[in-house]
């Protein structure tokens, strides 16, 4: 009974459509509406309010942070399978008809919450691809896939099946934004 009910909470929480909120509690405005139509922390920069997109990204983030942490300490057997829950939630989000954000940010809350080095590494692997490219669904593939090459060459004792299962799961997620990067017509987006 114990992993329906980590599956359970850490889904509902992963569901917390933060973007969607924000928009619509600060701006009147439905970001679905908005730039993509995604409800994630790249399109809630979308709508020219800074505050919002970096305010969604902080929040999704820590959304998969907490219960990620909680399962770490009481249920340590749990953890992928919770990690999956979050993510899953934050894709498909039981709120919004299953259509949610990409899975960026719930990832990156992941990673924090089972090795703070692997956040570090997706982290500097999206911003040097960013820096060079301007473009945030490059970066995200690019780091996403940087965390199992790093697990595998520096042999680290971790999951590595369930790493090479999110890079896919986030591929999937950003199949329209690779036809746009093979077609050149991929948005490039601003941060700062």
């Amino acid at each position: 009974m114990d992993y329906i009910l980590v599956i359970l909470i850490t889904y509902l929480l992963g569901s917390i459509p933060f973007g969607f909120l924000l928009t619509k509690f600060f701006l009147q405005k439905d970001i679905r509406n908005i730039g993509s139509g995604n409800i994630g922390a790249t399109n809630a920069l979308r709508t020219g309010n800074k505050i919002i997109g970096f305010s969604t990204l902080v929040l999704d983030v820590g959304k998969a942070v907490l219960p990620i942490i909680l399962i770490k300490y009481y249920f340590p057997q749990y953890i992928y399978i919770g990690a999956l829950s979050v993510f899953l939630g934050h894709v498909f989000p039981v709120w919004l008809k299953f259509k949610g954000g990409k899975g960026v940010a719930a990832y990156l809350g992941i990673l924090f919450s089972i090795n703070v080095l692997f956040a570090i590494v997706f982290s500097v692997s999206w911003l040097i691809v960013y820096f060079i490219s301007k473009l945030s669904s490059l970066s995200s593939l690019i780091a996403t896939l940087s965390v199992p090459i790093f697990i595998f060459f520096f042999n680290i004792q971790s999951n590595i099946i369930f790493f090479l299962i999110m890079f896919v799961l986030i591929f999937y997620t950003h199949r329209e934004n690779i036809k746009r990067l093979k077609n050149k017509e991929e948005t490039k987006t601003k941060i700062y």
